[in-house]
């Protein structure tokens, strides 16, 4: 057995690092998500009800409902998801990603990622405000306003783009950006500079309208994290290529959607192994405090799982002061040790991520379920903090860990299927 997983996990590993993943479009959600229905929603995994949804979660899916104009009010939102009209699914399972409590709906327009190596695809939602958003369960008219330009404006000139330049290489940006202070998952600069760089000369020749192109430039402006979404993307499109093989133990997802925390493992199908999702220690925006912050949520972890975000801090000496807060340290030799730690649970170092700071070793990738529970280190994550409630949006930013309980329960999963002792 320890053979086979061995052969299982070097393919995995592979597979992960062979995948070229290239932003390529923008589309309408139902048009292109595969099993996306009129009346679904797609949210964070792992799956969950309205019942057992928290408070910004289920803001977005109300927000969601008046977007697409299923109800004219809060009252009628909430009626539709108590008698079932709505569906809910969780994204990953649609070979799509949901930030924090986003809601995706069918008329929203999406990031297209095409894997070229591999020929999978993943789609995501645009980033449409910094912290008073939906994802954060607010739907107010000014989110509803920023809906609807993404929707109308904002993505169909991006796709223009995309597609006029053939296509652009989310791997060499990734590298190019580790190189240059980022690690993906919350801080973005470089990156995003780097696409419009490379985007902007494609917008002008694609014949963009003139109030389009403002309004892009005005978005690139505004807000230098807009990235983010195809960032995770590029994660995710490695990971799904790395996923279905028999006897590894790889995690390709990890998610969390304020309840609960999932991962799934490449040679266990489609399973999610759950827990309470953990609590996220961090900083607050001035006014709030610890008492006021939702539980983990997001599809973002899918970036740790790609050996990014946490697992780069090492590349991003800007964020060093960040760990400082929840008893990580706050040097940049203390962002080093957070990557050296990862690196104890994982199954490779990504050369095509190299990070300069530590003489160019490849970020740790592969997260092993066999690993974690032999070190006992749990995967670092960094993220956002929303409010517990909807209608208030992001209170700040911290760390977690994934729980425990989820590796367990792989493990469990794996004596059973596979007689692993």
């Amino acid at each position: 057995m320890k053979e086979k997983i061995r052969k299982a996990n070097e393919e995995a590993v592979k597979r992960l690092k062979e995948a070229e993943p290239y932003l390529v479009d923008t589309a309408t959600a139902i048009e292109v998500i595969p099993g996306m229905r009129e009346k679904m929603l797609l949210h964070a995994a792992p799956h969950i009800d309205w019942e057992h949804m928290c408070g910004p979660q289920k803001g977005s899916a109300i927000g969601a409902a008046l977007f697409e104009g299923w109800a004219k009010t809060l009252e009628e939102a909430i009626k539709l998801f108590e008698d079932g009209t709505v569906e809910f699914e969780p994204a990953h399972n649609h070979q799509s990603l949901a930030g924090a409590g986003m809601m995706i709906s069918p008329s929203m327009k999406v990031f297209v990622v095409e894997n070229r190596k591999h020929g999978n695809k993943v789609y995501t939602h645009h980033q449409e405000d910094q912290t008073v958003a939906l994802r954060y369960g607010v739907f107010t008219d000014k989110v509803m306003e920023n809906l609807r330009r993404a929707r109308d404006v904002i993505m169909p000139a991006l796709g223009k783009g995309f597609r006029q330049a053939g296509g652009i290489s989310l791997k060499k940006m990734a590298a190019m950006s580790i190189n240059m202070g980022d690690e993906g998952h919350n801080r973005n600069n470089a990156a995003g500079c780097l696409l419009e760089k490379e985007l902007m000369p494609h917008l002008i020749d694609a014949d963009v309208d003139r109030d389009s192109l403002r309004a892009i430039v005005q978005l690139f402006d505004y807000d230098e994290r807009w990235l983010v979404y195809p960032e995770m993307a590029f994660c995710k499109c490695m990971l799904d290529a790395a996923h279905g093989i028999e006897f590894s133990t790889l995690v390709t997802a990890m998610g969390r959607n304020g309840t609960y925390f999932g991962i799934r493992v490449s040679g266990l199908g489609e399973e999610w192994f759950t827990a309470p999702a953990p609590e996220v220690k961090g900083f607050f925006l001035p006014g709030y405090t610890q008492a006021d912050a939702n539980r983990d949520m997001g599809d973002s972890s899918i970036m740790e799982t790609g050996g990014m975000g946490a697992f780069a801090m090492a590349a991003a000496p800007a964020l060093a002061k960040f760990g400082a807060v929840v008893g990580l340290g706050g040097t940049f030799q203390d962002a080093v040790e957070v990557t050296e730690r990862m690196y104890e649970i994982t199954l490779a170092e990504n050369d095509g991520l190299p990070i300069p700071t530590i003489d160019f070793r490849g970020t740790p990738t592969g997260i092993d379920v066999l690993k974690v529970l032999e070190k006992g280190i749990y995967p670092l994550i960094n993220t956002s903090l929303s409010h517990k409630d909807w209608g208030v949006g992001q209170i700040g930013a911290g760390w977690t860990s994934a729980p425990a309980e989820c590796f367990t329960k792989a493990f469990e999963r794996m004596v059973g299927n596979w007689g692993l002792e």
